[in-house]
């Protein structure tokens, strides 16, 4: 008995990319499962080569680099293949609605080929986890310290579970950084090619580039010659004190260069910062 009913192809993918920007970031490594309403299964698998490097910290989670893939097509010589693989199909994966579904719809529109959406459906193996296996607190509670949590919403009750959920934790994964510094970096799900915590600025080729609008992958260097009224449009606008700062770093000549992932390392490369000034 099939786990599931079908009235056409299920195609369940997979994809590694540069990062985890969908609008950025490119694709690397597609994988496709199309699962047929009879219940067979065909099996693709893409590589292709991006037309920006592959951060070291990508390759460090999918293994991939730059050399190995020095010799496939770029995602626009597939894209007409990969259209018409998908074509007529549900698609099927894990957090495809946050990132797999969106970054492929725009390698797809990069390759002058609109991927449309209608009509399909989206089966997403992360939404059904986390709806039968609730993230919130009270779960949390019940699942490393085995009590019921009776006083939720009332902000000390909220700190004072928090608390015991993370004893629980430290209690029960015993390869969990216990140095906080440490512990920061596991926490932080920021793209380590951001610049800034919200991402307006992103690492290129380790200089900082716009990551937004009408000037994204432009460099802020040299919009601080050609075109300063932008930047001084930012420091007005309203973005955050750290994006305000590492701009006016750059205004005013000095050169950032990147020292690690975190925002604290980030951050510790621009000298006498300060993130209270806009």
């Amino acid at each position: 008995m099939h786990k599931w009913q079908l009235d056409r192809p299920l195609a369940v993918f997979d994809i590694e990319s540069t990062g985890i920007n969908p609008r950025a970031d490119r694709i690397i490594e597609l994988a496709i499962i199309k699962i047929m309403p009879k219940g067979n299964k065909e099996t693709h698998t893409f590589r292709c080569r991006p037309d920006i490097p592959i951060p070291p910290e990508s390759t460090a989670i999918h293994g991939i680099t730059d050399q190995d893939v020095a010799n496939e097509p770029l995602f626009s010589a597939i894209a007409p293949d990969v259209y018409r693989l998908l074509e007529n199909c549900d698609l099927g994966g894990y957090n495809i609605i946050r990132f797999d579904v969106p970054i492929l719809i725009e390698e797809f529109l990069r390759a002058s080929i609109r991927f449309n959406l209608e009509g399909r459906r989206l089966i997403d193996a992360q939404r059904i986890f986390h709806k039968r296996e609730p993230r919130d607190l009270k779960a949390a509670l019940a699942f490393y310290c085995d009590e019921l949590f009776l006083e939720g919403h009332h902000a000390e009750a909220d700190a004072l579970a928090t608390v015991r959920v993370l004893e629980g934790q430290f209690e029960r994964y015993h390869d969990l950084p216990r140095n906080l510094d440490d512990l920061d970096k596991y926490c932080d799900l920021r793209d380590p090619s951001w610049v800034d915590r919200d991402g307006k600025l992103r690492w290129t080729n380790r200089e900082i580039t716009i990551n937004f609008g009408k000037k994204k992958g432009e460099k802020v260097s040299d919009l601080a010659r050609q075109d300063p009224g932008y930047l001084k449009w930012i420091l007005k606008g309203d973005f955050a004190s750290d994006t305000k700062a590492i701009v006016t770093k750059i205004l005013e000549g000095k050169r950032i260069d990147p020292v690690g992932t975190a925002l604290g390392d980030q951050l510790a490369a621009i000298k006498d910062i300060d993130l209270e000034t806009p």
